[in-house]
């Protein structure tokens, strides 16, 4: 039967707008039907945010304006423009007003309808894919938009370098360097090399071209090694400076370098910008942009003689995580304060036992494996870890190693670090072994990969050096790198997991939840949230060759090797950072309760702008895997 006008003109302008211009004839010809045509006059709310929307609508004439629950527009629609759907995928009530600014018609879909279609035409159902990655950003935007944000964990050194550096020519009269000092209100100068005057003159505000970094001096350095032990002032500064300092790179984050200045326990650290002094940071003007707790537990940790001590100091990070989630920190900064005092525990464990074992009889690197490798580790993670030794070692040194596993892994146990359910621990002579036989464990992975073996090996292309030699580690790093680009079975593999670690979303966009046990009507946010999107990242990674092991980093690789568009890997780090963030809350949360932290999220107990939000996130996370099944397909294996 031919369609009578009317229909005939919305079938018309349905053709002309996305995303029915995508629907086959057929379809497109049944659709009118399936509308209703609805008019509101100007300034008529169309949805209300807090109440329940069941229908597509698609703007005829007219214009409306989207707000969120801040007031904010979102969105302006024009002729042509979708609205509604974000309700209708992730459940209501509606997290938007819609409102009329002009006089408006609209087409309503019924959502049975919309359901229909989304489930039959898949492009379809991206295009309302889209319209949810920028749900997406704006709900990690939300997250992230509190003051109470501390600003050290977001804080580059760069930031920090407020002046030009003061310099001093390393053969200037430490009187000089001392009126230099006094003059520019400073508690220490950077010593330069070759081209630098003596004398008064020598001191400079400014950066000497051409001059290389030689020394520092501070005034702890004229207490101690002039005025207590006598030196003429007229001597040179060479002859009282700290010489080949430690130094920091302008662009690391400013956390980062106030752990290590703690660990080394240093207060002047001159940072470099392409080998040149540019500035001093000192411990005073890191303190002043964060609370001293995570900082003051690593060094705490550090300073511990005991086992029994470095378990105490590790008590407290609980509550240091569940400050930063009350500063609303974001889930990727929190993981690097988590990881770093993790460092901390397993590198004073370490020296304790080397203090107790003896001198190693040969070199080694301790690596640190999964979460903590990726700089991502949360609460509630278990020890995962390993040795590189030297293939110097004989028969008779193994049995030091196996010492030194031991005590290192009952000392983390104490530290509130459980043993790992499968056993991926130095402590397994498996995962301690010589720089050779770790070679050939990975080709034997990387070239005759069997599944079974591959599920259990992934964690091992996520290693990172904790203490030791770290050139073994560098050396097995470039040969696993070196191969495992033209690994096309080992990559399928697992890309083959990544696929199959699905996210907990049922059909209808509801939460598929845990039916008995412990964690019963529960989701697991681990498994096929955040564990889902690290697989994912390795996969990439490694087919690049890619040394970064942090996910948000390989998803970056990703996209600058073409593997992923820019807003897919955008759209996967937001959906990454939101699950991460509320795993993060809801462990701070156990905290709190005195409970046990774990993965399990009871839905029930999040509010509607993160279920909302959650649904979105786990969305993206599945799209990423649809696309990574199209490129690493199962054939190839």
């Amino acid at each position: 039967m031919a369609l009578d006008v009317e229909l005939r003109e919305v079938r018309d302008f349905l053709a002309q707008h996305a995303p029915f211009d995508a629907l086959p004839p057929r379809v497109l010809e049944g659709l009118p039907r399936r509308f209703t045509i609805e008019y509101f006059r100007r300034g008529r709310p169309i949805i209300t945010r807090g109440k329940d929307n069941h229908s597509l609508f698609v703007l005829r004439s007219g214009a409306v304006d989207i707000h969120d629950a801040q007031g904010a527009l979102v969105d302006r629609c024009e002729v042509g423009d979708t609205f509604g759907s974000v309700s209708l995928v992730l459940g209501n009530p509606s997290a938007h007003d819609v409102t009329a600014i002009e006089d408006t018609l609209v087409l309503v879909l019924p959502e049975a309808d919309f359901r229909t279609l989304a489930a039959a035409h898949p492009e379809f159902d991206r295009f309302f894919d889209v319209q949810r990655a920028h749900r997406m950003r704006g709900a990690v935007a939300q997250l992230q938009s509190s003051e109470t944000t501390s600003a050290l964990l977001r804080t580059s050194v760069r930031d920090l370098i407020r002046r030009e550096p003061i310099t001093i020519g390393a053969d200037a009269t430490i009187r000089a360097a001392a009126e230099s000092m006094r003059d520019h209100g400073a508690s220490s100068l950077l010593v330069t090399g070759a081209g630098a005057g003596s004398g008064a003159d020598a001191s400079a505000s400014g950066r000497p071209e051409g001059q290389a970094l030689v020394g520092i001096l501070t005034d702890r350095d004229l207490r101690n090694r002039v005025l207590a032990e006598g030196v003429s002032p007229g001597a040179t500064v060479r002859e009282v400076m700290t010489a080949d300092p430690i130094t920091g790179d302008v662009d690391a984050l400013a956390f980062e370098v106030m752990l290590d200045m703690t660990r080394r326990n240093i207060h002047h650290l001159p940072i470099l910008e392409l080998g040149r002094p540019i500035g001093m940071l000192t411990t005073t003007d890191l303190m002043r942009l964060i609370q001293a707790s995570p900082v003051h537990l690593v060094g705490d940790i550090g300073k511990q003689t005991d086992v029994d001590g470095v378990a105490e100091a590790a008590a407290r990070l609980p509550a240091v995580v569940e400050s930063l989630a009350a500063q609303d920190a974001s889930a990727e900064d929190v993981g690097r304060v988590v990881t770093a005092v993790g460092d901390a525990i397993e590198r004073r464990l370490i020296e304790l036992a080397e203090e107790e074992l003896g001198a190693a009889p040969v070199p080694f690197v301790w690596v640190c494996l999964g979460s903590r490798a990726r700089f991502e580790q949360a609460l509630a993670s278990d020890q995962d870890h390993a040795l590189i030794i030297s293939n110097e070692a004989t028969e008779a040194d193994l049995p030091w190693f196996e010492a030194l596993a031991r005590r290192v892994s009952t000392g983390l146990v104490a530290s509130g670090y459980p043993l790992c359910a499968g056993d991926v621990m130095a402590t397994n002579p498996q995962w301690r072994r010589r720089l050779g036989d770790w070679r050939a464990e990975f080709r034997t992975w990387l070239t005759q990969p069997v599944p079974e073996a591959i599920l259990g090996a992934s964690i091992f292309f996520d290693m990172r050096p904790v203490h030791g030699a770290s050139g073994l580690f560098e050396e097995l790093q470039a040969d696993v790198l070196d191969r495992s680009p033209g690994a096309s079975r080992f990559l399928a593999h697992l890309a083959r997991t990544a696929t199959l670690n699905e996210p907990p979303l049922g059909f209808f966009r509801g939460f598929v939840l845990a039916k008995e046990g412990e964690h019963a009507d529960t989701l697991d946010i681990k498994r096929g949230g955040i564990g889902a999107v690290v697989e994912l990242a390795r996969v990439h990674a490694l087919a690049l060759g890619s040394p970064v092991v942090n996910t948000h980093t390989r998803i970056t690789a990703a996209v600058d090797g073409g593997l992923m568009s820019e807003q897919a890997g955008a759209d996967l780090r937001d959906a990454f950072e939101f699950i991460s963030y509320v795993r993060l809350r809801h462990q701070a949360g156990q905290v709190r309760a005195s409970r046990p932290p774990d993965n399990h999220v009871n839905p029930d107990r999040l509010s509607s702008f993160d279920k909302r939000s959650l649904r979105e996130a786990f969305a993206i996370v599945r799209s990423a895997q649809s696309a990574m099944a199209s490129r690493y397909p199962m054939n190839s294996m």
